[in-house]
C-alpha cells in the first residue's frame, strides 16, 4: 500500500525530503496535511500552477487533506525567490481582488470536499511584535544568505530589504501555525520549503516532508511559463485557445507536459512514445493531450468543438474568416521582417529573423526561408506567423 502510494507521489516530482520521512508517515493510515502554497500576486493561474494543483489532487485521491494556503498577506512582502531586485509589494486591494480568481479556478481541479482554503493573514496578522521577534530569533542572517538570490545580490552590493529576509520565515511559520505533514512547492521554493522544517524543529513539531516539482517550460519551451513572460496557458484561457496553444508545443515537449499535466499513467505515456515512434503522427499524440487538458478546464464537449475548430482553420489549411488586412506604403521594397514589426505581428527584428529561421513564417502558403525577403508595391500578401497569426498586407 504504501509503495504503489509512493509511486503515485513520486511521478514527476524533482526531490522529495526525505523518502524516510514519507514512507513513515504513509505508513500510519492517517490522513495527512498536505500544504501548498499560492501568493495572489496575479489574478490568472495557468498551468504552470496546475503541477502543483495536479500533485495535490493524487494526494485527495490517496485519502489525503489538501490545505490549499492563499498567501494573501505574504503577497504584500512579495517573495524575493529568483528576483535580482526588491521586489514592489502589492496592496491590500490587489491582493484581495487576486485571491477571489484563485478561489474559482483551483477547483476545477482540486476536490472541494477534501480541500481546506485557508489564508494566512489570519494568523500572520495576530503575530504580537513580541512573536515575531521571537520567530525573527529562530533563523541567522548567515542561513539566510545561503540563499543564492540572497547572496548573489549581497556579493554583488545590491540592496536587500530586511522585510524580504522575513519572507521564508513567515512562509516556514504557515507550516507550523497549520502542523503541516507535507510542503510542495516548485524546484525554486526549495530554500522556503526547508525553512520551515527547521522552524517546526524549532517548535518541537515532527519536520514537514518536502516534496518540491520542476517548473513547468512555457510555450517557448525554454523559460519558465509566466504571464509576463507571455508564454503562458491560463485556466481561464477559452478552450479554442487553450487548445490552439498546446497543439503549438514542440513535440519534445509534449512528452514533458504529459509527465507533468495528464493523468494517464506513466505505461499509458509510454505506449502513446512507442506509437510516435512506430510512425504515428506526433500531431495526433498531441490532440489527445489538449483534448484531456480542455476537457479538464471546460468539458467534453468544449473539448470536442475546440479540436473541431482547430482542424478546420489550421489542419485543413483554411484561413480565418476576418483577417486583419493593412496597407502599407512601400517606397521599392520592404522586407518582410519590417512589415510584420510594423503591424504588430512580430515583437521585434530579432523575433522576426528567429521565426524566419525556424520555418515558422509563411507568406501565401509557402514558407519563407530568406531572411532578405521583401515586399513589393502594389501587391497582396497573405502572411501566417507561428500557427495562429494571420495578417493580409497589401503594398501601396
Amino acid at each position: 500500500m504504501v509503495e504503489s502510494a509512493c509511486q503515485i507521489i513520486e511521478r514527476g516530482v524533482s526531490d522529495i525530503l526525505n523518502r524516510d520521512e514519507l514512507r513513515q508517515k504513509l505508513a500510519r493510515k492517517k490522513s495527512l496535511k498536505v500544504k501548498a502554497g499560492f501568493d495572489p500576486t496575479a489574478p490568472d493561474l495557468h498551468l504552470g500552477h496546475t503541477v502543483l494543483l495536479h500533485k495535490l489532487r493524487q494526494f485527495q485521491k490517496l485519502g489525503h487533506e489538501v490545505i490549499f494556503l492563499i498567501g494573501d498577506f505574504t503577497a504584500m512582502i512579495g517573495d524575493p525567490t529568483g528576483k535580482n531586485v526588491t521586489r514592489i509589494p502589492l496592496s491590500p486591494e490587489q491582493v484581495a481582488e487576486n485571491a477571489k480568481t484563485y478561489q474559482q479556478q483551483v477547483f476545477k481541479i482540486l476536490d472541494p470536499k477534501k480541500t481546506t482554503v485557508v489564508f494566512n493573514a489570519t494568523w500572520l496578522n495576530a503575530l504580537s511584535p513580541k512573536a515575531m521577534i521571537e520567530l525573527a530569533a529562530k533563523y541567522t542572517v548567515a542561513r539566510m544568505l545561503e540563499r543564492d538570490d540572497f547572496s548573489n545580490r549581497y556579493a554583488s552590493g545590491q540592496s536587500i530589504a530586511i522585510h524580504e529576509l522575513l519572507y521564508p520565515l513567515l512562509q516556514g511559520y504557515d507550516s507550523v501555525h497549520l502542523h503541516a505533514d507535507i510542503e510542495l512547492g516548485g524546484t525554486d521554493q526549495t530554500f522556503n520549503l526547508l525553512v520551515g522544517r527547521e522552524l517546526q524543529r524549532q517548535y518541537h513539531q515532527e519536520p514537514q516532508v518536502v516534496i518540491t516539482l520542476p517548473i513547468l517550460e512555457g510555450l517557448d519551451g525554454v523559460k519558465k511559463m509566466s504571464k509576463s513572460l507571455g508564454n503562458y496557458i491560463a485556466i481561464n484561457d477559452n478552450p479554442v485557445d487553450m487548445f490552439g496553444k498546446i497543439m503549438s508545443v514542440s513535440d519534445d515537449l509534449m512528452w514533458r507536459y504529459y509527465l507533468l499535466l495528464s493523468d494517464l499513467s506513466l505505461s499509458e505515456i509510454d505506449a502513446l512514445k512507442e506509437k510516435q515512434k512506430n510512425g504515428c503522427n506526433p500531431r495526433d499524440i498531441k490532440v489527445l493531450l489538449a483534448l484531456e487538458i480542455v476537457e479538464r478546464f471546460h468539458g467534453v464537449d468544449a473539448a470536442v468543438l475546440a479540436q473541431n475548430a482547430f482542424e478546420q482553420q489550421f489542419s485543413r489549411k483554411e484561413m480565418p474568416d476576418n483577417i486583419q488586412e493593412y496597407s502599407i506604403v512601400i517606397d521599392g521594397e520592404l522586407s518582410l521582417v519590417n512589415a510584420l514589426k510594423t503591424i504588430g505581428l512580430v515583437k521585434s527584428t530579432s523575433e522576426g529573423l528567429r521565426l524566419i529561421t525556424q520555418g515558422g513564417i509563411q507568406v501565401n502558403g509557402e514558407k519563407v526561408d530568406d531572411r532578405d525577403f521583401c515586399l513589393k508595391k502594389e501587391k497582396t500578401y497573405i502572411c501566417r506567423v507561428g500557427k495562429r497569426r494571420f495578417a493580409k498586407i497589401i503594398g501601396k
